[in-house]
């Protein structure tokens, strides 16, 4: 899931863990203490205590919540983003987790470390080595105690709390990228990001690139390839017939690597030139979407309101 481990090095270039306390750089110099306390596998742990983790190696453990939201945090959302923005992140990472552990999709009902599955994770042992600073892990941390408990649910039960980078400027219907239909997962308009990473991107497509792409032969010249399409709520590429073939936009996107649905083609030479916008699934929360409201003024409440409509905040422990 949508900010990669790669998004925090370049925000640290461009330039948690208990609960109450201040971090400080001695803290972390002693790996000891940041070490994931190791939990003998107890089926039906309380969620109060913590969540199960399916780590890069292949095991899984149980791991205290907020120490796990620290590392989700520094792995998935610039610490140079606004104190709202990261509280937003802290809040829906938070939900997330939780609402994996009771489902079936990694052992023991784990939420993994692969933001392609599940979200980003990374060591705060790892991190200080070469990533960031302790600076960074106090900000993270800060966000956590701002929104200790706190989950986002629906008519009682936490949601589906998907979140990508960049909408584009609009967020997509689950239903049309996952053909599962929530009423909190609806298309929204996320203005304001025109400025921001992840907003754009053209790139050149040979026929030799697209043919191999698409394990297929493109017959006649580019400009004939490109017919008839339809769009989705969220102005993302719902079905195009690509050179006689119907495609949804999902399976363009995924053909082609494009970073969302929100894209257009145009015949160039002997290929086509690709435009995106978004970067993204672009169902639920966009982190790029977050900061901007942040920095025009809005709390984390309203950001997550705006993104997961119809949704309240609760307490974990009064969710059953």
């Amino acid at each position: 899931m949508k900010e990669r481990i790669f998004q925090v090095v370049v925000a640290i270039l461009l330039g948690l863990i208990l609960p109450g306390t201040v971090i400080r750089l001695t803290t972390y110099s002693n790996r000891s203490n940041i070490e994931t306390e190791q939990v003998a596998s107890t089926p039906g742990q309380s969620a109060a205590d913590g969540v199960w983790v399916l780590m890069n190696d292949g095991k899984t453990q149980w791991m205290r919540l907020d120490e796990y939201l620290v590392g989700v945090i520094l792995a998935e959302m610039p610490t140079t983003y606004d104190h709202e923005a990261i509280c937003a992140q802290a809040v829906v990472a938070r939900t997330y987790a939780l609402k994996r552990q009771g489902s079936k999709r990694h052992p023991q009902g784990a939420v993994c470390t692969d933001a392609r599955c599940c979200q980003a994770y990374i060591e705060v042992a790892q991190f200080l080595d070469g990533l960031g600073y302790a600076e960074d892990v106090e900000i993270a941390n800060a966000a956590i105690v701002s929104t200790k408990n706190q989950v986002v649910t629906y008519d009682g039960q936490l949601i589906e709390a998907t979140y990508y980078h960049c909408s584009g400027g609009y967020t997509e219907n689950a239903m049309v990228v996952w053909g599962v239909d929530y009423p909190y997962l609806q298309a929204v308009e996320s203005p304001g990001e025109e400025e921001m990473d992840g907003y754009y991107q053209c790139t050149f497509y040979s026929r030799a690139d697209l043919e191999s792409l698409m394990e297929r032969q493109l017959p006649g010249s580019p400009s004939s390839w490109l017919g008839w399409q339809t769009y989705t709520p969220g102005k993302g590429v719902e079905t195009m017939i690509f050179a006689g073939v119907t495609y949804s936009g999902v399976q363009l996107r995924s053909l082609l690597n494009l970073n969302s649905t929100i894209f257009s083609m145009e015949a160039e030479g002997d290929g086509l030139l690709i435009t995106t916008y978004g970067k993204g699934h672009r169902v639920g929360m966009s982190q790029t979407g977050a900061e901007v409201m942040a920095q025009r003024g809005c709390t984390w409440q309203e950001i997550i309101a705006h993104y997961y409509p119809g949704t309240r905040i609760d307490k974990m422990q009064d969710v059953g």
